[in-house]
């Protein structure tokens, strides 16, 4: 339905940008109603325009705290036009209807930030007043009351918009269809909405939020979707060089710093390659220079474009080492200086540092159905330790499956993570069944020629029959972790007993979807 447009109410903090659309305003002969600077602006391009106190009858008040919140302002906004009662009422007291509304919000955000830089830099603390004077609030009261009568309504809410609007008052001669005012009433809800997650977020800063700040992406998964990041990742780590990070980038570094939190330095050294938020290469040295050299030889194939993170100070050596390689990301605690100098030879290449060694997430979030699941991290390795095999694990195969169940926590499900002296040696990830996981652990070990004789298994979830142990048996595994849980625990685990075999039930599950 097309809608002339006849008055219009503005009401901005940003001025930059709006003169083109004042001036169409009056090309078209559309009534304006303004407020304080907003006002002045106007009147001081020689464009007439009608203070909004001549329809309230109130003068600004509260140091400016209320100009707009009254009935003849909201009731211009909110009247409906083909409501008999409404069109009454608004003739009864007076009240003029407000077709288009041309308001932003106040900057919260930036004040907050200038206050952060300048409490860092001067050891002071926030100037709580001056942030909460710029928490606005007929700003977002009238923004939601034109949204909400879009039928009738056409809202402006960010001033990116103001060329746009320009161009569509000159094309359609002050007329708006109701698609087109429907579209900007969803973009200024989603205005008014962020603006009060960073406002709720001041409110409890000292709590975990995930929508602390936000920050566009160059795209998502693919290059047609659109991404945002809503979070703080300087709470996380510095960026020291390369170029700007990707929505599939953040995924993986997730993915790495939640694994390497699990492990302690600088006792257990320990360096991960992460490919599509699977660990293809891992292990525990007594130097990260062999740390990553063992890391590396897991899966040097699946190596090549991925992330790397350390729980060390990557030196010169290592840094040499790894420079060979093309990586997308190398995360640590810190960095040699000679380090950085190798490192950054390319330019792309992004390097971050940690700022601190246990960066863990308390709750998780996935939108699901136009809906987000909430639930606690998967923290912990195991709730028990019962040896149920054949035999009592070794201290070498404790040390194994310990870190074994770790790195399996952190691949896709189905999972199985084969590892021998804390290497990962083969691993199977996101298959359909728990057979199928290890079959392609078993390749994986076999493609690089180690011999797992020896070496230790570890299953996300429980074994439904006992064809894993022994299709692992026959291929050298002599030790198996797995939280049990399964009607049928006591097939494998009599084929361990009889074979002599360890096994460890843990029962603690960690299925990653």
């Amino acid at each position: 339905m097309q809608k002339k447009i006849s008055s219009a109410l503005i009401s901005v903090f940003y001025k930059d940008g709006l003169e083109p659309v004042v001036k169409t305003l009056q090309q078209l002969n559309i009534k304006i109603y303004s407020t304080g600077g907003t006002q002045k602006f106007i009147e001081d391009l020689n464009i007439q325009c009608e203070p909004v106190e001549k329809l309230t009858t109130y003068p600004s008040i509260l140091g400016g705290r209320v100009k707009t919140l009254h009935p003849a302002v909201f009731g211009g906004i909110l009247g409906r036009r083909d409501w008999d009662q409404d069109i009454k009422e608004m003739q009864q007291y007076n009240i003029p209807e407000i077709d288009l509304v041309i308001v932003d919000l106040y900057p919260f955000e930036e004040v907050l930030e200038q206050q952060k830089q300048k409490a860092s830099s001067s050891k002071e603390s926030l100037e709580e007043a001056l942030i909460i004077e710029k928490i606005d609030i007929g700003g977002p009261s009238m923004i939601r009351a034109a949204a909400k009568n879009f039928k009738d309504v056409l809202v402006i809410a960010a001033k990116e918009d103001y060329q746009p609007l320009v161009e569509l008052l000159q094309n359609q001669q002050g007329e708006t269809n109701f698609e087109q005012r429907k579209q900007y009433a969803a973009k200024a809800f989603e205005v008014v909405m962020n603006y009060d997650i960073a406002i709720s977020n001041y409110f409890n800063q000292s709590l975990f939020n995930p929508f602390h700040s936000k920050q566009s992406l160059r795209y998502g998964e693919n290059p047609h979707q659109h991404a945002m990041f809503y979070g703080d990742l300087k709470e996380s780590f510095d960026q020291l060089h390369g170029k700007e990070i990707s929505y599939n980038n953040l995924v993986d570094i997730n993915a790495a710093i939640e694994l390497i939190s699990e492990f302690d330095a600088p006792d257990n050294i320990t360096f991960a390659i992460i490919k599509h938020t699977n660990v293809c290469g891992i292990s525990q040295r007594s130097s990260i220079k062999e740390s990553w050299d063992a890391a590396l030889a897991g899966d040097p194939e699946s190596a090549f474009g991925g992330v790397l993170v350390t729980n060390a100070t990557v030196d010169a050596a290592t840094a040499s080492a790894i420079n060979e390689l093309f990586f997308e990301v190398l995360i640590a605690p810190s960095f040699n200086e000679d380090a950085l100098q190798i490192l950054k030879s390319k330019k792309n290449r992004i390097l971050l540092q940690l700022k601190t060694q246990n960066v863990k997430l308390k709750t998780q979030y996935k939108s699901v159905l136009n809906g987000t699941l909430v639930q606690d991290n998967d923290e912990g390795n195991f709730s028990e330790w019962k040896e149920v095999g054949g035999r009592t694990t070794t201290q070498t195969e404790h040390d194994d499956l310990v870190f074994a169940n770790i790195v399996c926590k952190h691949l896709k499900s189905n999972a199985i993570a084969l590892i021998k002296n804390k290497q990962l040696i083969g691993k199977g990830c996101g298959q359909t069944s728990r057979i199928d996981a290890l079959r392609q652990a078993i390749e994986k070990s076999n493609q690089f020629k180690f011999d797992l004789k020896g070496g230790v298994l570890a299953s996300d979830a429980f074994f439904p029959f006992n064809d894993c142990v022994q299709l692992a048996h026959a291929a050298g595994i002599e030790a198996f972790i797995q939280p049990g849980g399964s009607v049928r625990d006591k097939d494998s685990i009599d084929y361990c007993v009889q074979n002599n075999l360890a096994m460890v039930i843990t029962g603690m599950r960690h299925f990653r979807h």
